[in-house]
């Protein structure tokens, strides 16, 4: 595709609802900003959202711990990799919509039509224009010797370093995908700690002149203020990787609905209501991600990224190479 230019926080409502009207939506996404879809959605259907927000592991357990008796309906997380662990530990049900199958693209949903995509965001490469003359045009040159001390990233621990090595694997192989790590690894300039924007800040702030972070973050300081980014922003440059082969490595918010929703017609209607233009407008207006929906249009912040040809590849593959991802990184001490 081309583009053109509450963490552990539960809000449960005070009993199982089952009627008719209502949606019960367990979700992982943390964005004040997402209140416009479901105050849109209610408003246009007249069906009640009902929420429990929280960590997709701490919500994966609770639906698992309700059995056949869950209220659960539609299950949202972000990072392929979550939507996936879901939908392999019996979670999710098959969806078959044609709306959704015209409207998301392939690679961007189960084969099964167990979960979809409904929102992107690219991983990216970022780095302080006065200090970088050269920087890294593709994930692979990460690994070069001559950055060596001058990378930001997360730890190994974390889902997006996780699904860009799964990426790795998918494209190389082990083997390929190991020497990756470990030429990462060594060319970290801190111990990897913080979420994207805390990598972003390294540039700021000197402790580091190149980061990998998912592209919203960025955008979202070219939008509003983000505390020890935004006065920076006009320093940093930015890279959408191997544009001159496979194309940027990209993932998801995903939704997929609950294998014993009790109002299973309401969660299609709201799986096919994420995809109207409404709403996929929405996701890159609110929070400065990608719409998955072709010919959408993009906010101000993100359409100042400029255009990019995206990976393909099926998200899948990132959720099936994830364990082995993890490995990777522990055999070569990246923490």
């Amino acid at each position: 595709m081309r583009f053109t230019i509450i963490a552990a926080t539960v809000l449960a409502f005070t009993a199982p609802a089952f009627a008719d009207g209502e949606l019960n939506l367990y979700s992982s996404r943390h964005y004040d900003t997402d209140e416009r879809l479901y105050s849109d959605f209610e408003k246009d259907t007249g069906i009640k959202i009902n929420r429990i927000e929280a960590k997709a592991s701490a919500l994966a357990e609770r639906i698992k711990a309700e059995g056949k008796n869950s209220p659960a309906d539609v299950f949202v997380t972000t990072d392929v990799g979550r939507i996936w662990r879901a939908e392999q530990e019996g979670l999710l049900q098959e969806t078959e919509s044609d709306v959704l199958a015209k409207a998301i693209p392939e690679n961007l949903r189960d084969p099964a039509n167990t979960w979809f995509g409904f929102s992107q965001r690219a991983r990216m490469i970022f780095f302080a224009k006065d200090r970088v003359d050269e920087p890294p045009m593709t994930y692979e040159a990460l690994a070069d010797k001559k950055y060596e001390g001058l990378i930001c990233a997360r730890s190994s621990s974390n889902i997006y370093m996780q699904s860009l090595l799964a990426s790795m694997i998918a494209h190389h192989g082990k083997g390929a995908a190991t020497e990756w790590a470990q030429g990462l690894k060594d060319n970290l300039a801190r111990k990897p700690q913080g979420g994207d924007t805390d990598q972003l800040r390294g540039l700021v702030s000197g402790e580091c002149d190149i980061a990998i972070a998912n592209s919203y973050y960025f955008a979202r300081a070219l939008r509003k203020e983000v505390r020890g980014l935004s006065d920076g922003v006009d320093g940093i440059g930015w890279i959408f990787p191997n544009q001159d082969d496979r194309g940027a490595h990209v993932n998801i918010s995903a939704a997929g609905i609950a294998k014993h929703a009790p109002n299973r017609e309401n969660a299609v209607k709201f799986l096919e209501y994420l995809t109207s233009t409404s709403a996929q407008e929405y996701f890159s207006a609110g929070n400065d991600e990608y719409p998955v929906v072709e010919g959408v249009k993009l906010s101000a912040s993100v359409k100042k990224l400029g255009d990019f040809e995206t990976d393909d590849l099926s998200l899948r593959e990132l959720g099936e190479n994830q364990r082995e991802a993890q490995k990777i990184y522990d055999r070569v001490d990246y923490r």
